[in-house]
């Protein structure tokens, strides 16, 4: 048997192994993957998206005390509006409440008790009530001379605190005259002045110091019953407060710290005024 030539033999060179495929070779190679405009695109969107999401997510969470200090501005702004709703409430009242008293003095039986029975009821009735009633007795506008003239709820609720106000002025003024001793009353009528002249000469100059430290009792009163408001829709201090707390989340622990800067504001505020009060009663005591 003849031996097998060269050119039958495998690759390997040995009788017996199988025929091994080599791979092929490329011709060229595949050019690299460049990105197109569209990937660019697609890029920078989802980065649009994932930036803020990851600057929220990494972002300290404030203390107390930075929320505090953050949102003060606006806090303090809606303290403000609780102090000029209380003053102007303050006007109203004591212009209405001078009226009331001195009607209770006039003389007469028809007037006089019509003015007591207006001033016990509006001081016996709890403020709240008074403000609910004025909130959906007033319309939301008037038409005057054809012209609609809208009537904001803080309006509504100015006009509201006024009515107590009013009733404890009418009986501070009233309780002032009364204090004048008879004498003033002889006096002026032995020179021939009359009851209107007496009362606004002679009587009420001497009344001013004894009506002061009430009247400023009354406003410390009315200024911390503002906050009432809220509950009415008013968007003053207390409603910003609970705005404030939900646009942190909600977090629990803020509760005390922002309930906490209202309640210290309006302790600023009143103390104040409550010392002087004092010193104005020591001042103006009369024997």
């Amino acid at each position: 048997m003849s031996a097998p030539a060269p050119s039958d033999l495998p690759p390997s060179g040995r009788p017996g192994d199988l025929p091994v495929l080599l791979p092929f070779a490329l011709a060229d190679a595949r050019p690299a993957a460049r990105l197109r405009p569209a990937h660019l695109w697609l890029l920078c969107g989802l980065a649009v998206i994932a930036l803020p999401a990851w600057a929220q997510g990494g972002a300290a969470v404030l203390s107390p005390l930075e929320v505090v200090i953050k949102w003060a501005p606006l806090l303090l702004t809606g303290f403000a509006f609780n102090v000029a709703i209380s003053l102007m409430a303050m006007a109203i009242g004591t212009a209405a409440g001078v009226g009331l008293g001195l009607a209770m003095l006039a003389e007469g039986r028809v007037l006089p008790r019509v003015a007591w029975c207006v001033t016990q009821v509006f001081r016996n009735l709890p403020w709240l009530v008074l403000l609910f009633f004025v909130m959906f007795l007033v319309p939301f506008q008037v038409t005057v001379f054809g012209v609609r003239v809208p009537l904001p709820d803080w309006l509504k609720a100015t006009f509201g605190f006024s009515l107590p106000v009013m009733a404890n002025v009418a009986e501070i003024v009233r309780g002032a005259v009364r204090s004048v001793p008879d004498t003033q009353w002889e006096a002026a009528e032995s020179l021939a002045f009359s009851r209107r002249q007496t009362m606004w000469r002679i009587i009420l100059p001497q009344c001013a110091k004894r009506m002061l430290p009430p009247w400023m009792n009354v406003y410390a009163l009315i200024a911390m019953a503002t906050v009432q408001a809220s509950i009415v829709g008013v968007t003053e201090m207390l409603t910003l407060t609970a705005q404030v707390h939900a646009a942190e989340g909600g977090r629990p622990e803020l509760f005390a710290p922002l309930y906490g800067f209202a309640l210290l504001c309006f302790f600023l505020y009143c103390y104040p005024i409550d010392r002087f009060t004092a010193a104005l009663e020591r001042r103006f005591e009369t024997r």
